[in-house]
């Protein structure tokens, strides 16, 4: 494993997020303080509890995942298409690095920054609910997989996208949506039994369930059930990015 180029890459792509720290960190303490004062107040007062938890500590597992998600996926997305725009994708591909180790790098550093905004929103959230983690273990689980198999997949948009419009059209016109429908702002329960079964076809679903089950035992389906979806996307996107580098589909002229 070479290190040393996993590190530059590494070190390159954070220190492009280190020069926007300050925006980076505001950014999420005013949309998680803005997302408190809409739902948490105008549709927190109408609905005291969901499934025994207060509806404001109940969307805190859904706003972390709304924001991991879509940063994990910006941040991977961009870091690999603007070398591949600017033509220095073929400095690491022309260099005695696997492809395991380019993806360490770019994916890596997605995670990280994903990570930072996952816990900037909690210690956020903090401040507006009195919040409990009942399973740590399973939260730190769920949040490390879910900012590394949608980096994955934003590495892979960042691959397949030929512009900057390409770039933007998954994130807003699919997984943005399938997040808003997918629990994070009320549980699948309170849906009539037909929408509950459609719902269940939806990937973020199990993730969103999974994350609130650490915080406060109660989940929408199965806690293995919501493991083994999410390590199947990961393992999916993985397998994904390998035959990538294997065909050279997208990333060799």
């Amino acid at each position: 494993m070479n290190m040393t180029a996993i590190g530059a890459i590494y070190h390159r792509e954070m220190s492009r997020f280190f020069r926007t720290l300050m925006q980076s960190f505001l950014s999420p303490v005013i949309s998680t303080s803005l997302y408190f004062v809409v739902f948490g107040a105008a549709i927190g007062s109408r609905i005291d509890e969901v499934e025994g938890v207060s509806y404001g500590a109940f969307i805190v597992p859904g706003l972390v995942m709304l924001s991991v998600i879509t940063q994990a996926i910006s941040n991977a997305s961009f870091g690999i298409y603007f070398p591949k725009f600017i033509g220095t994708i073929y400095e690491p591909l022309s260099a005695p690095m696997s492809f395991l180790e380019i993806v360490l790098g770019f994916v890596g550093a997605a995670m990280t920054k994903a990570l930072f905004i996952g816990v900037v929103i909690m210690f956020t959230a903090a401040f507006f609910v009195e919040m409990r983690i009942a399973h740590p273990g399973a939260m730190v689980a769920f949040l490390l997989l879910t900012c590394l198999s949608f980096s994955l997949l934003g590495f892979i948009l960042g691959i397949w996208a030929k512009n900057f419009e390409q770039l933007q059209i998954v994130p807003l016109m699919v997984v943005t949506p399938l997040i808003f429908l997918g629990g994070a702002f009320y549980s699948t329960s309170m849906l009539p039994p037909f929408w509950q079964t459609v719902s269940l076809f939806n990937p973020v679903v199990y993730l969103i369930s999974g994350f609130r089950w650490s915080f406060y035992a109660v989940a929408d389906v199965p806690v293995g059930v919501s493991l083994l979806a999410i390590a199947g996307f990961t393992a999916a996107c993985m397998g994904f990015i390998w035959w990538i580098f294997r065909t050279g589909w997208r990333i060799r002229s």
